[in-house]
């Protein structure tokens, strides 16, 4: 499982000073981009630059547990679940304390630019996807 670090900031709470439900998904995006360019070597700044290409999300479920509030510290966990042709699917826990605050799953595909259909996984890519899928097994 990928570990990700989120601060809950003033700027993700609204006026009780509790996250506001659509700030998480900028969280889990985040969450995302970086196990993108830290585990499998293909920063956004890669993919949308030189790959030209895009992993916009199909689909996403929430289920919200508890409230996070501002000072607290989200330590989101990332784990790939599904490796398809030109998708992926993805789950996701956050936690503050040991409490946990969300659990979601989403499915990411990839697409080719500037068309953005959905294209097959690059080779490199794959394998990298694929090593994931198979650590998250023994795990």
């Amino acid at each position: 499982m990928y570990l990700y670090r989120q601060a809950v900031l003033f700027q993700h709470c609204d006026l009780a000073g509790i996250v506001f439900f659509p700030r998480y998904f900028e969280m889990l995006n985040a969450a995302v981009e970086s196990w993108f360019g830290e585990r499998l070597g293909h920063s956004f700044a890669r993919l949308h630059g030189e790959m030209r290409a895009g992993l916009p999300t199909a689909r996403i479920e929430v289920e919200f547990k508890q409230p996070s509030r501002l000072g607290d510290m989200l330590e989101i966990g990332l784990r790939l679940s599904r490796l398809g042709r030109s998708s992926a699917g993805l789950s996701f826990e956050a936690r503050s304390g040991g409490q946990l605050r969300l659990a979601a799953a989403s499915v990411l595909v990839y697409v080719r630019l500037p068309e953005g259909r959905p294209a097959p996984w690059p080779e490199a890519l794959r394998a990298a996807l694929q090593q994931e899928l198979e650590d998250g097994a023994d795990a």
